[in-house]
């Protein structure tokens, strides 16, 4: 019963962190304009300035935001399932690094190959960028597919090997880079959710809903898996078409995620071990509580991004890094103890 009133709990304080992004920023908004704004009945008319703030910067914002933070953080929990490894997440298979090295090609070589003559960058670089996290994906998976089968171990060292080469790349296109072209390098490495606007996200937005909706509909094979590949198997489970639906939904959700808000570090690792301390392992509750959470903590922090350092902002990635980093350490911690007590 705690649990399961969790869900409408996260689904009002995700509602009110959404308000609160919507009123806070370099011109503070009153609640009951942002209502207004928003054409509640029980708003009050804002001033043209506040309405335009409210729905061409603010509300696509925190749109992103809670949709890049459930699509991470879901994904994230699905990726530690399948592997049955508690330290995945989607940047393990080289999904974020291969969408920034991408992306990072584009900015800087982008004017002197004339790809923004044909569409706009707006556009050109979240393709790019998804692109980049898919092949970088599918090259991980066919390493690690011997007779058939994916082999974990393997998967986990090609995705280290490809996230060092993507890293090395992404180095040597920094270092040649013109100056403005560097000032957006800076936007894929350490994120932003500022960038985007309604096209982007309704171009976008499919990608992530989708994993969105179809990843819970794996909760039960995904419980099985837990118990052991050959344990899946024999109550019916086809682990290898498991996982190749998984991977591809999270390829979706964590390209499309990157796409448009460059590396985002930890949601995709912190969210789902959090959810684990009270929803307890079962992806049914594990997977939606997940991306409600996700989406709750992305848009806090990118509020806190927005204000802490006004009238500059404070890139998203390094602000989850600096708190899922320590977090992270707690959480390793806690676990460590338990596991000698």
């Amino acid at each position: 019963m705690r649990t399961l009133l969790a869900f409408p709990l996260m689904t009002l304080l995700c509602l009110a962190a959404a308000a609160l992004a919507l009123a806070t920023g370099p011109m503070d908004i009153p609640l009951s304009h942002v209502a207004g704004a928003l054409h509640f009945p029980f708003g009050t008319p804002p001033e043209s300035a506040e309405a335009a703030t409210v729905w061409q910067i603010r509300l696509p914002r925190v749109v992103l935001a809670l949709l890049v933070g459930a699509a991470l953080a879901q994904a994230g929990a699905a990726m530690q399932g399948i592997f049955r490894n508690p330290l995945a997440d989607p940047g393990l298979v080289g999904i974020s690094s291969g969408a920034a090295l991408a992306a990072v090609a584009v900015i800087v070589l982008g004017e002197s190959l004339n790809l923004f003559t044909v569409l706009p960058a707006r556009f050109v670089l979240p393709v790019a960028a998804f692109a980049g996290g898919a092949l970088a994906t599918a090259l991980v998976l066919r390493v690690a597919l011997v007779d058939g089968h994916t082999r974990v171990a393997t998967l986990l060292l090609s995705g280290l090997a490809l996230n060092a080469v993507a890293g090395a790349g992404i180095g040597f296109f920094s270092h040649v880079a013109t100056d403005s072209a560097l000032r957006s390098v800076t936007f894929w490495m350490f994120g932003s959710l500022g960038k985007a606007g309604w096209a982007e996200i309704a171009v976008a937005a499919p990608l992530l809903i989708v994993p969105l909706v179809l990843l819970p509909r794996e909760a039960h094979a995904l419980d099985a898996l837990l118990l052991g590949e050959a344990e899946a198997g024999h109550v019916g489970v086809a682990v290898e078409k498991l996982k190749r639906r998984v991977t591809t939904l999270v390829v979706l959700a964590a390209g499309a995620a990157v796409a448009l808000a460059g590396i985002v570090a930890f949601v995709g690792l912190i969210v789902p071990h959090l959810v684990r301390l009270w929803a307890g392992p079962g992806h049914r509750m594990l997977l939606p509580a997940s991306a409600l959470l996700g989406a709750l903590l992305l848009t806090l922090a990118d509020t806190a991004a927005r204000v802490m350092l006004s009238p500059t902002e404070l890139p998203i990635g390094i602000l989850t890094a600096l708190v899922g980093g320590p977090l992270f350490f707690a959480l390793l911690l806690a676990r460590r103890e338990a596991a000698d007590a």
